[in-house]
Parts: structure tokens; C-alpha cells; sequence
């Protein structure tokens, strides 16, 4: 436990201390009843919809507090934004409407690849980075500054996207390819692989 390696000089100190703990427990405790799922501490207290607002995010889309936002990030309706993601819009990002954005996914719209290796003689690289609606990003996924990516989409986990991608597609590997497509039956996606 932390409170053991810090140095609390005095009684009120460690009774808030205990408070906190206890809190702690009690939230967790609940959630963990209510949710079936237990939080970092800062997540309990943090609500995911209204920091989603404040950043001028479309109605119903919620952000994890443990998430980065950078820049002009535009985000639509209905979008899930998992915990330990990165949104640069540095250089200018747009995603779409119902969207989901898996834990640890990357999205970028800048690099400093040449200003590092000039030394710092260059510039900053940023391009728009653009998402279309209803695209799913699997799990520690990676999209490059200036990419477009389409419609119903899905793009698999650890993907490393550095290229556009069209609607409907469904891509994976790193770097990524597209291995199939998403259709539709009275408008229920179907997935469908080029090769099994």
C-alpha cells in the first residue's frame, strides 16, 4: 500500500488517509455489484459522458479519463471511447458517429519522425485524420496522420492502418491489409472473408 512508503506526520493526514481507503473500497464494492467490473480509482469518480461533452463530443459518446486528447479532435454521436487510447487531432482529426474505440487504440494526425532526424532542423508533420460512421477499432490498434477511413468498418486488433481504407472494409495485420468485407441483410452487418 502507498500510505506505508509515504511519510504522514500527522493524525488527520492518516485519518483522511483511512477515509479515502474505505471510500475507495465501498465505490468499488459497488460497482463490482452494479457492473460486474472494478475501476482504477480515478474512474470511479470521473464520469465518462460529461467529460465526452466538455470536449464538444456528439451526444452520447463517452471518454475514459485515462484517455489523451490532443488538439482539434471532432467526435461524433453514440461513440465509445475505451481507457488508454490516444486521439491526436494536433493536425486535425474527425471521427464519426457510433463509433468504438477500443482499449489502448492510437489515432494520429501529427509525426515528428523528420524533425528528429534533421536534429530539429524540420518541421512537424500533420495531416487530417479522418473516421467515418459505424467503424470498430479492435484493441491496440494504430492509424497514421492523414489516413481516411470509410464507413462500417473494422479494423482488427493490434492493425497498424497506414493507408486509406474504403466503407465497408474489413482490414488486420500491421502493416494492414484488407482480408474481407461488411454487407448487409436488412440491416444487420454481415461479415464476410475472402478467404477462411
Amino acid at each position: 500500500m502507498v500510505k506505508k512508503n509515504l511519510k504522514l506526520n500527522s493524525s488527520k493526514a492518516d485519518q483522511m488517509w483511512d477515509d479515502l481507503s474505505s471510500f475507495h473500497k465501498e465505490i468499488d464494492l459497488a460497482m463490482k455489484e452494479q457492473y460486474n467490473r472494478s475501476l482504477p480509482f480515478n474512474e470511479e469518480f470521473s464520469d465518462r459522458w460529461i467529460r465526452a461533452k466538455t470536449l464538444g463530443f456528439g451526444e452520447g459518446t463517452s471518454i475514459y479519463d485515462n484517455s489523451y486528447v490532443y488538439g482539434n479532435a471532432i467526435v461524433g454521436k453514440n461513440c465509445w471511447i475505451g481507457p488508454m487510447t490516444i486521439l491526436d487531432g494536433s493536425g486535425g482529426l474527425e471521427i464519426g458517429d457510433g463509433c468504438t474505440i477500443s482499449a489502448g487504440v492510437q489515432i494520429y494526425s501529427h509525426d515528428n519522425v523528420m524533425q528528429t532526424l534533421s536534429g530539429g532542423s524540420e518541421e512537424i508533420s500533420r495531416s487530417n485524420t479522418s473516421i467515418g460512421d459505424n467503424v470498430y477499432f479492435g484493441p491496440n490498434s494504430l492509424v497514421t496522420k492523414g489516413v481516411t477511413i470509410g464507413n462500417n468498418c473494422l479494423i482488427g486488433a493490434f492493425a497498424l492502418v497506414k493507408s486509406d481504407i474504403p466503407d465497408n472494409s474489413i482490414v488486420v495485420g500491421a502493416p494492414c491489409r484488407i482480408i474481407g468485407e461488411v454487407t448487409f441483410e436488412d440491416e444487420r452487418p454481415i461479415l464476410k472473408y475472402f478467404n477462411k
